[in-house]
């Protein structure tokens, strides 16, 4: 059920990031993961509110270009989590969840509990918290929300996006620091030369084994219609590198719906 349904301190059309206790949570719902070496993995999900970054095809509108959500203390979080009795996997995403410093106590309280935690991050924003699987996905520059492809249509995020969308001393943090995988959206073939400069990037930077394997290809598509038209390319390039090939399950299985 998404949080903002039954919960009555909605605010709409906010950035997410105010003041004040707990977390801005959009959806918290039970689902498989859909994307990464651990897919098709029954797990609960908490998504919060709030994005540094505005990629022109992000797939949670109501978390980055018009923000929704409610905002729920650990304490909530973790009982409506709890009440999911068949996962062991907790996937806290976004928007940006690392933009709240309280998401480093859910985490560290859903670690105590026992949970496997996976955090999908832009790769912009480190923090010491208690982390099994951060899944990092740096936005090349075809994520940029130029005039053409802003989904407001006046291209203001562009700069902010291009100037903010890789941080390199960021990114060696989170892989010298956690079990990783690096998940890059493709959209086109000409995405693959950013990929492999980034990697070899990472590789010279970063005091850690980055092997190909931990180098994910996602078609880009949040539609059945869209995937389409990404996946056939998106495997083929996996396979020419060696990178490898990571579905989006929840879109095949439930095209766009909520909460999946």
């Amino acid at each position: 059920m998404p949080v903002n349904s039954d919960v009555p301190t909605v605010e709409e059309g906010s950035t997410g990031t105010e003041t004040k206790d707990g977390l801005p949570v959009n959806e918290l719902f039970y689902s498989l993961q859909g994307e990464g070496k651990i897919a098709g993995m029954p797990s609960v999900f908490v998504r919060t509110s709030g994005c540094n970054l505005r990629c022109w095809f992000c797939d949670s509108f109501h978390t980055s270009w018009d923000p929704t959500h409610a905002w729920l203390d650990v304490d909530a979080v973790i009982n409506r989590v709890t009440d999911y009795k068949k996962a062991n996997h907790v996937v806290v995403t976004g928007g940006e969840p690392l933009l709240h410093d309280e998401t480093t106590n859910l985490l560290d309280r859903l670690s105590d509990a026992g949970y496997h935690t996976t955090v999908e991050t832009n790769g912009t924003i480190y923090h010491d918290t208690s982390i099994d699987l951060v899944s990092i996905s740096p936005k090349l520059a075809s994520s940029t929300p130029t005039a053409a492809k802003d989904p407001q249509g006046d291209g203001e995020w562009a700069d902010r996006h291009a100037d903010r969308r890789i941080d390199i001393d960021t990114l060696c943090q989170l892989v010298e620091a956690y079990d990783f995988q690096l998940k890059f959206v493709v959209t086109d073939r000409d995405d693959m030369a950013e990929i492999n400069r980034l990697v070899d990037r990472l590789r010279d930077a970063a005091d850690a084994v980055i092997r190909d394997s931990d180098v994910l290809l996602m078609p880009e598509g949040s539609t059945r219609e869209r995937l389409s038209e990404t996946r056939e390319l998106t495997a083929e390039v996996a396979m020419e590198y060696g990178y490898q090939y990571t579905p989006r399950l929840h879109v095949e299985l439930w095209n766009d719906a909520p909460e999946t």
